[in-house]
């Protein structure tokens, strides 16, 4: 595996540190989202914007859509 050179380490610390991640609403932020990739699926680009455009218009995050969609399967099932 390739290395960081001194200049490249430099440079992506000054990064971080001029412009430090920042945490979003309602667990929505850099590090939340990157702990919940343990658990992650494929879905085509046509289902991606619907997911995107659904939330956005419901005020949702894609997952609180996703997590709807299935519970109402489950209710129809029972």
């Amino acid at each position: 595996m390739a290395q960081m050179t001194e200049e490249e380490a430099t440079r992506l610390g000054e990064k971080w540190t001029k412009n430090p991640p920042k945490p979003g609403r309602n667990g929505t932020g850099y590090f939340t989202r990157c702990k919940n990739t343990a658990l992650s699926i494929t879905v085509d680009s046509v289902t991606a914007q619907y997911l995107t455009a659904k939330a956005y218009a419901d005020h949702k995050t894609p997952s609180q859509i996703i997590e709807e969609m299935v519970q109402k399967e489950i209710v129809a099932v029972l």
